[in-house]
């Protein structure tokens, strides 16, 4: 019969996947740094607007950066509780 082991100190969580997406949200918010696609250009650099358009690619963008850090690279960040 299988127990589930009660949190106690001294065990790990893997923050990696936290950080990374946190880290990614941040830089890939439309209009922050840059925005693809743009109102007049198709970069533009720290306009702070946005568009469904933008928003749309942004998000394909951050899916696909999600999984390579995530699934194939396999970033871990563990932090001891205390």
């Amino acid at each position: 019969m299988l127990q589930a082991k009660s949190s106690s100190t001294g065990s790990v969580g893997n923050w990696g996947p936290v950080i990374v997406a946190v880290v990614l949200f941040v830089l890939l918010t439309p209009g922050l740094l840059f925005q693809i696609p743009g109102k007049s250009r198709v970069v533009e650099f720290g306009n702070m607007q946005t568009s469904g358009a933008s928003i749309a690619v942004h998000a394909i963008v951050f899916s696909g950066l999600i999984t390579i850090f995530l699934v194939a690279i396999g970033v871990h960040i563990y932090a001891a509780k205390v």
